[in-house]
């Protein structure tokens, strides 16, 4: 059986504060909907249906890149009104997984379980139990036998104290699903059309009505506030931190990682604190991952070091090799078995081989570094002349002086020698020595200024 999916996403989220739609507020820098999106594309869905209404050109524009069904609900007159928006989406024969997209930590699992008890039943709803479950809907049972839900507004006293509550994520058939909502009514103190509703509808069919148990609140927990955003976040983190830990990583404080994508290790990972991983971060086996580090879709190899308050974006670190700290490895960097980058070393669309070292206070741009090469401190690799850029290539075994320019497009050959203080605008030829100073002028008459 085909399976459709609804994703409600059409509430203002007046409670956050703020002119980002709530489904947009990112969860591990993702939006919240876009995990949703992801994990019930994952699940198999044929067929995503969003249901939209409040800033419908953010919503668009953000989540472009995914294949939905937009189905606008103008007026939010509640949960079942805005499932009546995607009806003309949904076939009969399909399986209909509703959702909402303000609760972003649903496990596959979880709606995995749901699907096979809907395969036992008309109808399939996944609850909870609470330890508050105040302002939620709460699961009415006859004789164990799911029979309605009640809003928290709607409730008696008794009903109050129930425990089992609404997650506002169901299963059931596209032919059921259409002709309940056309059924619905807004005899309720919000005057809404609640989708749970069916429900009772369902009940009073004879329709087998079976539940599932999501596995913690906090999976099916949404968010309504920049708390209750700020709570999942950490929640997310947490349990992404046990993951690397379970993987054999080590974390100085699990607390203090936050994983912004999908990060694997190997074994006898160390990762120190306040480290962020975004993208796809790969890392080999015995890596350590000094304190205040920003990794975003680089892979570093075994045996590395990453030191402290180092960003390494979009690069690729071979193994042995040491960064850091305080260096910059900007996309398209690539560092060789055993290579090292220093204190304040940028690198951008270079090389560096293998053995080779660039210490300190270092600029490469655009540059091919052959193998055992040192590059002196304060070396600038000049890439750019205002409108074009241009390649510097370095021969393997040459010795760069401190302080040098180097002038692209330039090549410096084999075992080459660049004197200290030298701007280097022409080739240097294979084990020649090149210096390219001003001519120092000494004058013993001069008189240091004076302040006056």
């Amino acid at each position: 059986m085909s399976l459709s999916v609804v994703i409600l996403a059409a509430g203002k989220g007046t409670r956050m504060k703020s002119a980002l739609p709530k489904v947009l507020h990112p969860i591990a820098g993702k939006p919240m909907v876009q995990h949703i999106i992801d994990t019930v594309t994952a699940l198999g869905a044929q067929q995503i249906n969003l249901v939209y209404g409040h800033g419908a050109e953010q919503l668009q524009s953000a989540l472009a890149h995914n294949k939905v069904n937009w189905c606008h609900q103008a007026e939010q007159l509640g949960t079942g009104h805005a499932v009546q928006q995607a009806v003309p989406h949904v076939n009969d024969n399909d399986d209909v997984l509703v959702l909402v997209g303000d609760a972003p930590l649903i496990k596959q699992q979880t709606l995995r379980k749901l699907l096979d008890v809907k395969a036992q039943a008309d109808i399939a709803l996944l609850t909870v139990e609470a330890q508050d479950p105040t302002g939620m809907g709460r699961i009415i049972r006859e004789n164990g036998n799911v029979t309605a839900i009640v809003e928290h507004k709607d409730a008696t006293d008794a009903q109050r104290d129930i425990k089992e509550i609404n997650t506002g994520i169901m299963v059931m058939s596209g032919a059921d699903l259409k002709r309940w909502v056309s059924q619905l009514e807004n005899n309720n103190a919000q005057q809404e059309y609640y989708l749970v509703d069916v429900i009772g509808m369902a009940a009073k069919e004879g329709k087998q009505i079976q539940t599932a148990k999501a596995q913690s609140e906090v999976e099916v927990e949404g968010v309504n506030n920049r708390v209750q955003l700020a709570r999942l976040e950490r929640a997310y983190q947490l349990e992404q931190a046990q993951r690397l830990m379970l993987e054999g990583a080590t974390l100085a404080d699990p607390a203090r990682v936050d994983i912004r994508g999908n990060v694997s290790t190997g074994q006898d990972v160390f990762i120190d604190v306040n480290v962020i991983m975004e993208g796809k971060v790969t890392l080999g086996n015995n890596v350590v991952i000094g304190p205040n580090c920003l990794l975003i879709d680089c892979d570093i190899a075994d045996n590395t070091r990453i030191e402290a308050n180092s960003v390494v974006q979009e690069a690729k670190v071979a193994e042995n090799c040491t960064v850091g700290p305080y260096a910059r490895l900007r996309p398209g960097a690539v560092l060789g078995k055993g290579a090292k980058v220093g204190n304040f070393v940028e690198m951008k669309k270079s090389t560096l081989g293998e053995g080779s070292k660039a210490n300190h206070f270092t600029y490469l741009g655009d540059t091919i570094v052959g193998k055992g090469v040192n590059i002196g401190a304060g070396t600038i690799t000049c890439n750019y002349d205002g409108v074009n850029k241009s390649q510097t290539i370095i021969g393997d075994g040459a010795f760069i002086g401190s302080n040098s320019s180097l002038v692209a497009p330039v090549n410096i050959g084999n075992n080459a020698t660049i004197g200290a203080g030298s701007t280097i605008a022409k080739d240097v030829p294979e084990e020649n020595l090149a210096v390219a100073r001003g001519k120092q002028i000494l004058k013993s008459s001069w008189k240091r200024p004076t302040k006056k």
